[in-house]
């Protein structure tokens, strides 16, 4: 391993990378002109993080490789954090960089989920956050003691600043992101962050978010939390904090909130533009099967106008393939997102993840087991009442029809007549549009495999009609 002495101080220093993955056509996105990735990628925050817990001497350079290559350099310690589905790439730039004797250390989701894996190609691993882990991994790397997994501490102090220098803003919506907590106590069976943080939730101080926030160039920033509103006190008193900073910002919570008059009161006054919610699906058996019972698809509807009446555009994070789904989820979720006044959508294909219980009872349904197919976007597995051709095809119909030009041109004119006009609707317009230049991107068709089959639609259905 090479060290580099300081000229100056006669001190060890560090030249140390930071990468984030990415495959397939992902990987330098920017260079194309339809889609270029900016309004998805925000902040780097995992790697700016670990940048910021690095020695305060070393030299840290990190590398998002959706909007650049890896630099030809020389690196005394290559960092890399990776989801399940880019973990074939992480696995790839382990071999490259280990070849020339440069210790690789990966963290992130699949590392902690599958550490043995993992060693098989890293020379170690950070397992959980990288609070209170990463710093030892430096220190050991610098004296030459390198061990093979680190678990870091989620109650080490967070960074009370990011060194969002060295990312280049001009590639990104925006390099202000944050976060307030970390973790989530529901139990989802598709859901890997229970399994990860351990079923715990972890709390900043909130002095630390609003001075951290104060200092944000203006603009929309995003909160990257799991469930950021899970604990209600701690959230309220975060608002309120907030909002004499006049700024808009948007986050992840529960659709539960716009029942709650008093804190859906302080997240409008605090500045949400909007929210990513995790509504899944319309139908409450699928809920239930995923031990997500609290969410009450007959509700979705006016928790939704709530929000659009608080000035607030809402993102849904939607779910298609639970064995509770036909093959009408496709034409019938259509329907009930133009019923329920859903500004944004982001579907996923239900995946497996490992890990996570629904893998555990999946284990013998699964028909793919190339990781980088486990992105939310491919069918892994044989769905009890399709095919998984039919559950690809029907996904990939679903996401083309909601950014069909005509539907945006339909929605745009809802966000022109919320709280807050022009000013608001520029949000949701920036991610359909974005979205829809995705579908173009890619290519993506699909076909309804419920077409020609139409008995037997979601229950909730009915209320397209009684409401």
């Amino acid at each position: 391993m090479a060290t580099r002495q300081s000229g100056i101080l006669g001190e060890l220093t560090m030249n140390i990378l930071l990468i984030a993955p990415a495959s397939g056509p992902w990987q330098r996105i920017e260079r194309h002109r339809t889609f270029n990735g900016k309004t998805f990628r925000f902040s780097m925050l995992s790697l700016l993080t670990v940048a910021a817990l690095s020695p305060k001497d070393a030299k840290v350079t990190i590398v998002d490789e959706q909007v650049e290559d890896i630099p030809d350099d020389d690196f005394d310690l290559v960092g890399i954090t990776a989801m399940t589905a880019l973990a074939p790439r992480a696995y790839e730039l382990c071999a490259h960089f280990r070849s020339r004797g440069v210790p690789v250390v990966m963290g992130g989701f699949h590392a902690t989920l599958n550490p043995d894996e993992a060693l098989r190609h890293a020379d170690a691993i950070v397992t959980g956050p990288a609070t209170g882990a990463w710093e030892r991994v430096c220190d050991d790397v610098r004296h030459g003691r390198l061990q093979r997994r680190y678990e870091g501490d989620p109650n080490a102090p967070y960074p009370k600043t990011l060194p969002r220098h060295l990312l280049e803003s001009s590639r990104y919506q925006s390099v202000n992101a944050t976060l307030a907590t970390m973790g989530c106590r529901n139990r989802c069976h598709f859901c890997s962050i229970n399994a990860f943080h351990g079923g715990n939730r972890f709390t900043r101080p909130i002095v630390d978010v609003v001075e951290e926030v104060r200092g944000f160039s203006k603009g929309l920033f995003v909160f990257v939390d799991d469930n950021l509103t899970q604990d209600r006190d701690y959230a309220l008193d975060l608002f309120r904090a907030l909002a004499p900073l006049k700024r808009r910002w948007v986050i992840q919570a529960s659709i539960e909130i716009a029942e709650d008059t008093e804190l859906l009161a302080a997240l409008a006054d605090g500045g949400c533009a909007g929210l990513f919610v995790g509504l899944e699906t319309f139908n409450s058996e699928a809920l239930s099967e995923q031990d997500k019972a609290f969410n009450r698809p007959e509700r979705y509807r006016d928790a939704i106008r709530t929000l659009h009446g608080h000035g607030m555009f809402v993102e849904a994070g939607m779910i298609v393939g639970f064995d509770a789904d036909g093959r009408n989820v496709f034409h019938d979720t259509l329907q009930m997102l133009d019923w329920a006044g859903i500004d944004v959508i982001q579907l996923a294909v239900l995946t497996p993840l490992p890990r996570t219980p629904l893998f555990e009872s999946m284990k013998d349904r699964i028909v793919d087991t190339n990781w980088e197919h486990y992105d939310y976007r491919h069918a892994v597995f044989t769905p009890k009442h399709m095919t998984a051709g039919e559950l690809q095809g029907g996904a990939d119909w679903l996401i083309r029809k909601f950014y069909a030009p005509s539907r945006v041109l339909k929605r745009l004119y809802r966000w022109l007549t919320m709280p807050g006009g022009l000013r608001m609707f520029v949000y949701p317009l920036a991610l359909n549009l974005a979205y829809y230049g995705r579908v173009r991107r890619f290519q993506i068709r699909g076909r309804d495999p419920g077409a020609t089959v139409r008995p037997g639609r979601l229950q909730t259905l009915d209320l397209v009609n009684s409401r």
